[in-house]
């Protein structure tokens, strides 16, 4: 069932409370180093604007920490407040965002009560209250008095049912912004709707973690490519000698039970046939580029091989539908970026429907200059994760249906 979103509403003269992620990242002066989770949510918070509504920002940032009274300890509130993103958010929309300096309470109340159309102000973390993520509803029908109407566009927390996601929805209707719409529609038709071929790119270090989205996707996909870490544990399952690379043994049984899944699918589960090796886990190591069966006891694999990047670089190419969750090897590293790098262009020079699931794939394509070649780069790594895994999205669920 389709989401209503903020073009389904009349926002003229209304107070709209907006959940936004800026959780962004920042230096030790606390200088914004990456702008882009602010950028992403200025197309809904213009729309709200030029709706003549006056606009109520909530955001988390980072991760607060509190006594054993659920007071929060001091030293996060320098650490963690919301005046950097208040900074870099007035400068990007060119007016004034007047920041509170908390997210409840009567002066709260005040500032909300005199704003006028037009006007912008970002409470302050709502994740200083523990209440924030306990969804307490005290806390979050105070929240949900501040607008008449309240926007999710924070598709990173979506996963997560707190208060200024899902429990301010028990108070006023909520309907999604743009980019939540944007990521429903493109996780959602590459679940349901897929072109095909189907692929899917799962890399990253334990198996444990993907295994659930292994499982779902195989009711869907034509093929998954494994890479990363967890490529590893597949391989000595089938017999392999891998060194010292990453081994999850809690994923073993899972591992077996998702071949044997693919196998009666008819799904192809591609592995990596050689490896780049090396002595120790830096850039600077001794390095082998070796098959699967010459891998040296003594060494750890850390990308995928030359041989296996031209295998799954021809499986992209066929491919009309490519989901990506997870690096081939260390791309951190540049001697064992190779694997991940070679995904990342095949996908930029492919014309298939490629949707990078956040995290660590959304790092490389941004990494490797590539980022704007994808047709969807998602902004919640967890969030798109559990969707691929086909769980309802509490953040979303408790937004109204069209």
């Amino acid at each position: 069932m389709a989401k209503k979103t903020v073009k389904d509403v009349d926002l003229k003269g209304k107070k709209v409370l907006m959940r936004a992620d800026f959780n962004v990242p920042l230096d030790g002066d606390r200088n914004i180093t990456d702008d882009r989770r602010i950028k992403a949510a200025l197309p809904t918070i213009q729309y709200i604007l030029d709706q003549g509504a006056c606009l109520v920002l909530m955001s988390h940032l980072g991760r607060p920490k509190f006594d054993d009274d659920n007071n929060l300890l001091d030293e996060c509130r320098p650490k963690f407040n919301l005046d950097p993103v208040a900074k870099r958010l007035s400068e990007l929309l060119g007016k004034p965002v007047k920041k509170l300096d908390d997210c409840i309470g009567a002066e709260v109340k005040a500032a909300v009560d005199a704003m006028k159309p037009g006007d912008v102000v970002l409470l302050e973390n709502v994740r200083f209250y523990k209440a924030e993520t306990k969804n307490k509803e005290d806390f979050a029908k105070e929240l949900a008095s501040f607008g008449e109407i309240f926007v999710n566009d924070a598709f990173g927390t979506a996963h997560r049912a707190h208060a200024s996601t899902e429990g301010v929805t028990h108070y006023i209707p909520g309907v999604s912004g743009f980019l939540i719409e944007k990521e429903l529609k493109y996780l959602g038709n590459a679940v349901a709707n897929p072109e095909r071929p189907f692929i899917a790119i799962l890399g990253g270090a334990k198996v444990v973690d993907k295994i659930p989205v292994i499982n779902n996707l195989l009711e869907k996909v034509d093929g998954i490519i494994i890479g990363g870490g967890m490529a590893y544990t597949f391989l000595k399952i089938k017999g392999f000698e891998i060194g010292k690379s990453l081994f999850d043994e809690a994923g073993v049984e899972d591992a077996k039970a998702a071949l044997a899944k693919a196998e009666a699918k008819g799904v192809k589960i591609y592995l990596p046939v050689d490896n780049v090796c090396g002595k120790e886990f830096a850039n600077d190591t001794d390095i082998v580029v070796v098959d699967n069966a010459d891998t040296p006891a003594d060494y750890m694999c850390m990308d995928i091989g030359p041989k296996t990047i031209a295998e799954y670089v021809e499986v992209v190419k066929s491919a009309k539908t490519v989901v990506w969750n997870g690096p081939m090897g260390c791309f951190e590293m540049d001697n064992f970026a190779a694997g991940t790098k070679a995904i990342a262009n095949a996908l930029a020079e492919s014309d298939c429907v490629s949707i990078i699931g956040g995290g660590d794939s959304a790092a490389a394509v941004e990494k490797f200059g590539v980022a704007d070649k994808m047709s969807h780069v998602s902004t919640g790594g967890g969030a798109s994760l559990e969707f691929l895994e086909g769980k309802v999205l509490p953040g979303v669920a408790a937004l109204e249906d069209k």
